[in-house]
């Protein structure tokens, strides 16, 4: 059905005439009544009652009315909620992220973004980078706050920091007094380290084997909270980025001398989406964000 036979049918029935109708529309009087007698027509009823001098909705247009009305009540809500989305006092978005960045970096990014824009609806989830990528090629995520890839062409990434791996240990352990550790050092460590699902986990491993390293990883688990609430309680040390100790006083981030453990940060999109308003707001505060966090080296 065209709309545009019912935005003249709306206007005949409020102007109860074709002449001021027509007069209105910036139409002529024949060319409006025959858009009424199409949409006539189309419904298979007859809207209006033309036997006396001034026509009048029958009962089938009298009730056809309401529903118009109604329809176009609901899109003009319509329009306004567009905008309303577009100046961001409304909408919703959905982003992933990998574990580490949740300890510094997201609990902030959160928080400055709801204290900007509070009345977008933000869904934050944890998971593994593989499990990001999928969802945002499925178009089930906004965003994805994760470590640069580069082997999925569909995703596209915007570099937010570098996150530095070092020795964390609690004040009270023999090394916390040291400025770094070297990697004998670190070989001879009792270690407390994330459990294999974790990307961190992998990334460490990895350089483990490059570098020849085989520390004692006594307990594995798959908290960051609680790997460092047995760092507090315990002379265990662990790898995760350095940050994470410089937000808690009773941590200490030790650097490997000789051993660089960075990696670059991204932010990651489907190459080609869609960018809703929250979503490119909530790019930008990132990326500002990224740039005030200090990262220890």
């Amino acid at each position: 059905m065209n709309v545009r036979y019912v935005r003249y049918f709306l206007a005949v029935a409020e102007h109860q005439g074709f002449t001021r109708a027509a007069a209105a529309l910036h139409v002529s009087q024949p060319a409006l009544s025959q858009q009424i007698k199409l949409l006539e027509e189309s419904l298979d009823t007859q809207l209006f009652d033309r036997s006396g001098r001034n026509i009048r909705l029958t009962d089938s247009g009298e009730v056809y009315l309401q529903y118009v009305r109604r329809a176009f009540r609901a899109l003009d809500e319509g329009k306004r909620a567009i905008h309303d989305v577009e100046d961001l006092s409304r909408g919703s978005l959905r982003v992933a992220t990998t574990p580490t960045f949740t300890s510094y970096f997201i609990g902030p990014l959160v928080a400055e973004f709801y204290a900007r824009f509070p009345n977008i609806n933000l869904q934050v989830q944890e998971m593994s980078q593989e499990r990001i990528e999928s969802l945002l090629l499925n178009n089930d995520l906004d965003a994805g706050i994760a470590f640069y890839n580069g082997d999925c062409k569909e995703i596209e990434s915007q570099t937010l920091l570098t996150e530095t791996l070092a020795l964390i240990v609690a004040n009270h352990h023999p090394l916390a007094q040291r400025k770094n550790v070297t990697i004998d050092d670190l070989n001879n460590e009792k270690l407390i380290l994330l459990s294999q699902e974790y990307a961190t986990r992998t990334h460490i491993d990895r350089n483990f084997l490059q570098v020849g390293l085989h520390p004692k990883v006594q307990i594995e688990m798959n908290e960051i909270s609680a790997v460092l609430e047995v760092i507090r309680r315990t002379s265990l040390s662990t790898l995760l980025p350095a940050t994470i100790a410089i937000q808690n006083n009773d941590l200490v981030a030790l650097p490997v001398t000789g051993w660089e453990l960075g990696r670059t940060a991204v932010l990651m999109q489907r190459r080609g989406a869609w960018q809703t308003a929250a979503t490119k707001a909530f790019i930008d505060v990132a990326l500002e964000l990224a740039n005030k966090t200090v990262v220890a080296k």
